[in-house]
């Protein structure tokens, strides 16, 4: 199954493409799908299964093809669930994760290790073209620190220490993360919905 990605984050393609890759759906970016550049999607949704279903959708009706996408971003206990949907803007522009990570260090400048609980959030939905849709949610539970440590991942990744690990998702690299992240916990149950579906 060839399926076109909503995002035009190539580190989230990629990511998504080395999961999918291995029970037999192709990902291809928004371009290959004859998606225009110019196309914006706006994420005015409430939580990360409305904007995920929202990007699929439209990216779906545009290009004639099934389509994925992937809603996602940190919650942080201490800051009340924030920045949740806002994650990739949560310093007011999208997709400045050095400033992004600032804003959340500054917040939690004097919260306790103990109490830096957070979790990374995944929603994943796939449209297909007779309007059917598919959607799954994976989390990834650990603590965050408040000096980035690793050079790997994106966004949030150099900050947050996965439960079970020393290492942060940045430290840890694409091979651990991809066995262990909120994302591929979302494409495992994805993986299993497909095949009750007879994919």
């Amino acid at each position: 199954m060839v399926i076109a990605a909503a995002t035009k984050n190539n580190n989230k393609i990629r990511e998504i493409a080395a999961i999918t890759g291995a029970f037999g759906i192709d990902i291809i970016s928004r371009a290959e799908a004859g998606v225009p550049d110019d196309v914006e999607i706006e994420e005015d949704g409430e939580t990360f299964e409305e904007n995920s279903e929202k990007k699929a959708r439209e990216i779906m009706l545009i290009c004639g093809m099934p389509a994925i996408a992937d809603d996602s971003g940190l919650m942080v206990d201490a800051l009340d669930g924030a920045p949740g949907v806002m994650s990739a803007r949560f310093a007011g522009t999208h997709g400045d994760d050095a400033a992004n990570n600032r804003r959340l260090t500054e917040l939690l400048a004097g919260v306790p290790y103990e109490k830096r609980t957070a979790k990374f959030v995944s929603v994943i939905t796939l449209v297909f073209t007779d309007g059917r849709s598919i959607s799954a949610r994976g989390e990834c539970k650990g603590h965050m620190i408040l000096e980035p440590r690793g050079d790997s991942g994106f966004g949030y990744d150099p900050l947050f220490v996965p439960e079970g690990y020393d290492e942060t998702f940045a430290e840890l690299g694409d091979e651990i993360k991809n066995k262990i992240s909120h994302r591929s916990a979302a494409l495992r149950k994805l993986k299993d919905l497909l095949k009750a579906e007879g994919f």
